[in-house]
């Protein structure tokens, strides 16, 4: 034994061994130290990785953040559009709803907006066969309107009165043309103002005027005219300042405003229904749709 030091002796078949304790100490504190760097090692790298998980998550994070920003924005925009919609869907819907009244139509809440429109629609053959049946364009060619419908102080009177009509600017012996299909009422001389004048007849209550025309025979009571048809001339006989031809429109003996009929055409035909709303629309487009039927669709 050597002095201030253990010694463990290990003895087998091989021999004996002895072990100094000063030395199982040290390789205990190198193994210590060993364990210590290789943890110190190993925390390092698990660190920097946890770092590199931590910025990830950051960026991930941003990302995120940015997103949740267009998004934010994205539904801002998308409610604006919305709001947008609402209001031209709203203004579609007062459309057809005032279409509906002028013509009659009772507004059904449990219809789509294009089962609404299907009930206003009508096909070119019914609009042309409206057309042909109702006053629409000029009489003569379009040069100017002297006199407007209406309250207004007689040029000659001197008086307020109405003015049933429409005074179109025309020379004498301008030609006036029917401005739908129809019968002659009356064709002469009126002392009621009107001097010569054509009244016609037409389907389904209508009635147009033609005054101050110049005194030919073109037309006679009793004949029926088509539209285009010419029927007179224009004149300054009657009750007049000046040659012109005194135009008007009649339902039923109510005096319509003829501005609207003289510009009537098929592409303004809707907004004419809706702006002239003293005629039962309904009743008319309803008599012209059974018209065209199928003859097996009308007896059912």
């Amino acid at each position: 034994m050597i002095k201030n030091k253990f010694t463990i002796t290990i003895t087998d078949v091989n021999g004996s061994k002895h072990f100094y304790l000063n030395q199982i100490i040290k390789k205990i504190f190198i193994y210590i130290i060993a364990f210590v760097l290789l943890f110190l090692i190993f925390s390092g790298f698990y660190i920097k990785y946890l770092d590199s998980k931590v910025t990830d998550v950051s960026k991930k994070r941003e990302e995120l953040l940015k997103k949740s920003k267009e998004l934010e924005y994205s539904n801002i925009q998308m409610q604006k559009k919305i709001e947008e919609k609402a209001k031209q869907y709203a203004a579609i819907e007062d459309k057809i709803a005032s279409f509906e009244e002028a013509l009659g139509l009772e507004a059904e809440n449990n219809l789509t907006i294009t089962d609404r429109l299907e009930n206003l629609k009508l096909t070119n053959e019914q609009q042309i066969e409206i057309l042909r049946q109702i006053p629409n364009g000029w009489p003569i060619e379009n040069k100017g309107i002297t006199g407007n419908f209406g309250w207004r102080e007689h040029p000659l009177l001197k008086r307020k009165e109405f003015h049933p009509g429409i005074d179109l600017r025309a020379e004498v012996g301008t030609p006036v043309y029917a401005t739908a299909n129809g019968v002659v009422e009356f064709a002469g001389y009126s002392d009621n103002g009107y001097g010569y004048n054509v009244i016609l007849l037409h389907n389904f209550g209508f009635k147009t005027v033609f005054a101050h025309m110049t005194r030919r025979d073109v037309v006679k009571a009793g004949q029926f005219v088509t539209k285009g048809q010419l029927i007179g001339y224009s004149g300054n006989t009657g009750l007049s300042t000046g040659p012109h031809l005194h135009y008007e429109v009649r339902f039923i003996n109510k005096t319509l405003e003829p501005l609207y009929f003289l510009n009537l055409k098929r592409k303004n035909m809707n907004n004419f229904f809706n702006q002239e709303r003293r005629v039962p629309w309904q009743s008319l487009v309803k008599a012209v749709t059974a018209q065209h039927l199928p003859q097996t669709q009308k007896q059912q």
